[in-house]
C-alpha cells in the first residue's frame, strides 16, 4: 500500500496544504493586499520623481543671470526658453494618459524619467541647441510624472481618501518646487557650477528609473484596454464638466507656473528692489505655500464631502494675496504673501479630483492626461504673451514695479474666472464628511 501510494506527507504539511486548498479566498485576499502595498510604493517614487522633475522645472529661474551670460540670451527671451517645457507636457499630458490606461506603469512612468534625465543633460551644455532640446524632452518627460503618481494612487489607496492622495502627491511636486529655488540657488553659487548641478541631476535620474521599473507592478489582462488611445480621450474631452475642470485648474496654476516659478525672482529683484539671496528666499515661499495647502485643501475636501467650496476658497485666498504682493506690498510681511498664495494655490488640485469622479473609472489615467494637457496648454499659451506685456511695458528697458503691476493685473482676472466658472460644475464629492473616527475603506 505504501509503493503504491507514495510516501505520506508529514502532517504539519498536509495540514497547510488543506488549507490552502479550502481558502482560495483567503490567498486572494493575501495577494491582493500586496499588490496595493506593490502599487502604493510605486506612488512614493513616482512621487519623488515628481519631487525631482518639479525642482527642475523651477530650477532655471534662479540661474538666469548664468544662463543669460551662456546662451547670450535676455530675461524675456530666457522666459521663453524656460517656457518651452510647458508645450511638450501639455501634448505629452494626453499621450502618458493613453499609455497608462493602455499598459500600466512599469515601463511608461520609467521611461518618462528617463526623457527628463537626457533633457537635463542637455540643458547643461551650454549651447542653446541643448538647451531647447533639454527643456522640450524635460516636458515631454515630466507629463508621465504626476499623471503616473496618480494612476498608482488610484490602485493603491481607496477612493474616500483619493483627494487626499491626489494633495499629498502634489504636494511632493510643489516641496520640489520651493528646492527648485531656495536649494538650487546656493548650490550653483558655492557647492558647483550650473552645468554640473543639471549633469548630476540626470544621472540621478537614469538610476531612479532602474528603481521605479523593479518595484511598479505589471498591469494586469483586465487593466489594460485594447481599444483605440483616442477613445477614452474622446468620452474625457466629450464631457462639458472635464473641460470646467480644465479650465479651473489652469487659471488657478497661472500665478504659480508664470508669475511666480519664472517671474518671481526678477519681481523681487527688479519691482521691489529686494537683493538676490532674498529674492529667491521670498519666491520660494510659494511652492513651500503650495507644500500646505494641497494636501490640507485635499484633505479638507474629502472631510466636507464636497469639492466646490474648497475650490472657491483656495482662490479667493489666492486673490488677496495676490492683489497685496502686486499693489500693496508693504501691507504684509515680507514672507507671508508668497506663503498664501501658494496655500491657496493648493485649490488648482481640487478639479483634479472633480475631473476623476466626473468620468467613467475605466479612463481614470486619461482624464488625469486630459486635465494635464489643458491647463498646461494654458501656460504654454500664455506664458509667451506674458513676458511680451513685460517687454512692451517696459519698452525694452529696465522692468518696474508699475511693469509687473500691469502684467500681473491679467493673472489676477484669471483667478476671478476661475472663481465664477466653477458655479456650473457639478458637485461630484460624496456629499456628506467622513466621520473623524472612520477607517478608510479597504
Amino acid at each position: 500500500m505504501a509503493e503504491r501510494d507514495g510516501p505520506t506527507a508529514p502532517a504539519h504539511i498536509w495540514k497547510v496544504q488543506t488549507m490552502s486548498e479550502t481558502n482560495p479566498a483567503s490567498r486572494d485576499l493575501n495577494a491582493a493586499e500586496e499588490t496595493r502595498i506593490a502599487f502604493i510604493a510605486a506612488w512614493l517614487l513616482c512621487s519623488l520623481f515628481y519631487f525631482v522633475q518639479y525642482a527642475l522645472r523651477s530650477a532655471p529661474g534662479v540661474m538666469l543671470p548664468e544662463l543669460g551670460g551662456a546662451l547670450a540670451m535676455s530675461n524675456v527671451e530666457l522666459g521663453t526658453l524656460i517656457g518651452l517645457y510647458y508645450y511638450t507636457y501639455s501634448v505629452f499630458a494626453l499621450v502618458s494618459g493613453a499609455a497608462l490606461d493602455r499598459a500600466g506603469a512599469k515601463y511608461t512612468v520609467p521611461a518618462g524619467i528617463v526623457a527628463v534625465a537626457v533633457g537635463a543633460l542637455l540643458f547643461g551644455t551650454s549651447s542653446v541647441l541643448g538647451a531647447e532640446a533639454g527643456r522640450l524632452l524635460q516636458g515631454a518627460g515630466s507629463a508621465m510624472a504626476f499623471t503616473g503618481a496618480v494612476y498608482l494612487a488610484t490602485h493603491g489607496f481607496p477612493k474616500a481618501w483619493l483627494a487626499t492622495a491626489v494633495g499629498v502627491t502634489q504636494c511632493f511636486g510643489m516641496l520640489g518646487g520651493a528646492v527648485g529655488q531656495f536649494a538650487v540657488a546656493p548650490v550653483i553659487h558655492g557647492m558647483m557650477s550650473w552645468q554640473a548641478f543639471w549633469a548630476i541631476s540626470g544621472f540621478f535620474l537614469l538610476v531612479m528609473a532602474v528603481g521605479m521599473a523593479l518595484v511598479t507592478p505589471p498591469a494586469t489582462v483586465e487593466e489594460r484596454t485594447r481599444e483605440a488611445w483616442w477613445r477614452p480621450y474622446r468620452v474625457v474631452l466629450g464631457n462639458p464638466q472635464s473641460w470646467l475642470c480644465g479650465l479651473i485648474g489652469g487659471l488657478l496654476f497661472l500665478p504659480t507656473t508664470i508669475f511666480a516659478m519664472i517671474w518671481g525672482v526678477p519681481f523681487l529683484r527688479e519691482g521691489l528692489g529686494a537683493g538676490y539671496g532674498e529674492a529667491v528666499a521670498r519666491a520660494s515661499m510659494v511652492p513651500l505655500g503650495w507644500v500646505i495647502g494641497c494636501p490640507l485643501l485635499g484633505y479638507v475636501a474629502d472631510r466636507m464631502g464636497r469639492r466646490k467650496p474648497v475650490i472657491v476658497g483656495g482662490a479667493v485666498l489666492m486673490l488677496l494675496a495676490g492683489v497685496l504682493i502686486l499693489y500693496l506690498p508693504e501691507v504684509l510681511p515680507p514672507y507671508v504673501g508668497g506663503l498664501a498664495l501658494g496655500i491657496g494655490s493648493g485649490a488648482a488640485m481640487i478639479p483634479y479630483t472633480s475631473i476623476k469622479e466626473l468620468n467613467p473609472d475605466r479612463v481614470k489615467g486619461s482624464a488625469t492626461g486630459a486635465i494635464n494637457f489643458i491647463v498646461f496648454t494654458m501656460t504654454a499659451v500664455l506664458n509667451p504673451g506674458f513676458g511680451r506685456i513685460l517687454a512692451s511695458r517696459s519698452d525694452g528697458g529696465e522692468m518696474t514695479l508699475a511693469t509687473f503691476q500691469a502684467a500681473g493685473a491679467w493673472i489676477l482676472g484669471g483667478i476671478v474666472l476661475a472663481i465664477l466658472l466653477t458655479i456650473p460644475l457639478r458637485e461630484s464629492g460624496t456629499l456628506k464628511a467622513i466621520p473623524a473616527h472612520a477607517e478608510p475603506a479597504q
